[in-house]
C-alpha cells in the first residue's frame, strides 16, 4: 500500500473511531429516558411490556457494527484500541458531569440545580454500570469475531458478525440491567422484562446492520484492493 492509501486508510479508521466514541458517550448520557416500541402489538414478558427500552439503546448497537467493521478491515488490535479509547472517553464524560452537577447554578440560570440533577444526576452510576457491561461485551465481541474469522478463513462474514454480536449483546444487556438494579437506579421487578426486551431489540438491530457491514466491507476492500481476510496494517 502506497503512502497516500495509508493516509486515507488511517483517516477512515479515525472517523470510525470518532463515530464509535460519540455513539457510546451519547448512549450513556441519554439512557434515563425509556420508551415503548410496539411493532408486534401489546406483548408483556415477566410483567414488563415487550420492547420497553431505554433510548440509550438506540446508538449503542452502532458501536458493535463499527468494531466489527474495524476488526474486519484493520484487525483485532485496532478494534481493541478503539474500545479502550471509548472507555476513557466515557469515564472522562462521567467526571465532567460530576463536576457540572456539583457546581451551584446561579439564580438566572435557564436550568436550575434540581432540573440538572434530575436529568444528569444518575448518569455517573449509569455510566459505571454501562462501562462494566461494555468492557465485557466489546472485548467478547472482538474475540469471538476473530475466532470465527480464523475458522472460516475470512469467509462467511454474516456468521461472525451475528454470532459475535448475539453473544456480546446478551452479556452486555444482562450486566448493565443487573448493575442498574444493584445500584437502585432501576427496580428489580423490571430486570427480566428489560433484559429480554433489550436483548431482542439488539438482535433485531444486529440482523438489520448485517447488510450495512457487507456494504462497507465491500467498499473498503474495493478501495484498497484487499483480498478476503486481508487486513490493513496501520502500524
Amino acid at each position: 500500500m502506497n503512502q497516500k492509501d495509508q493516509k486515507q486508510a488511517f483517516k477512515i479508521y479515525l472517523y470510525l473511531g470518532a463515530l464509535f466514541i460519540t455513539s457510546l458517550v451519547v448512549s450513556n448520557l441519554i439512557f434515563q429516558k425509556f420508551f415503548y416500541w410496539q411493532p408486534f402489538g401489546d406483548i408483556t414478558i415477566f410483567g414488563a411490556p415487550l420492547f420497553e427500552i431505554s433510548v440509550g439503546i438506540l446508538p449503542y448497537p452502532i458501536t458493535f457494527l463499527i468494531t466489527d467493521l474495524i476488526s474486519e478491515i484493520f484487525g483485532q488490535k485496532k478494534a481493541n484500541q478503539v474500545v479502550t479509547a471509548g472507555i476513557f472517553a466515557s469515564f472522562f464524560s462521567m467526571g465532567i458531569i460530576f463536576l457540572a452537577n456539583a457546581a451551584p447554578a446561579i439564580p438566572t440560570s435557564p436550568i436550575d440545580d434540581e432540573t440538572f440533577t434530575t436529568v444528569f444526576g444518575l448518569s455517573p452510576l449509569g455510566v459505571l454500570a454501562s462501562m462494566l457491561a461494555y468492557l465485557f461485551a466489546q472485548y467478547i465481541d472482538i474475540t469471538i469475531y476473530h475466532f470465527w474469522k480464523k475458522v472460516t478463513k475470512g469467509r462467511m462474514l454474516w456468521l461472525r458478525n451475528n454470532f459475535s454480536t448475539f453473544t456480546s449483546q446478551f452479556v452486555d444487556t444482562v450486566t448493565v440491567v443487573g448493575l442498574l438494579c444493584i445500584f437502585e437506579v432501576l427496580p428489580w421487578d423490571k430486570f427480566y422484562g428489560l433484559v429480554i426486551s433489550g436483548f431482542l431489540f439488539k438482535i433485531f438491530i444486529a440482523f438489520i446492520d448485517t447488510p450495512f457491514l457487507y456494504l462497507f466491507v465491500y467498499l473498503l476492500r474495493t478501495r484498497f484492493n484487499l483480498k478476503i481476510g486481508e487486513e490493513i496494517q496501520l502500524d
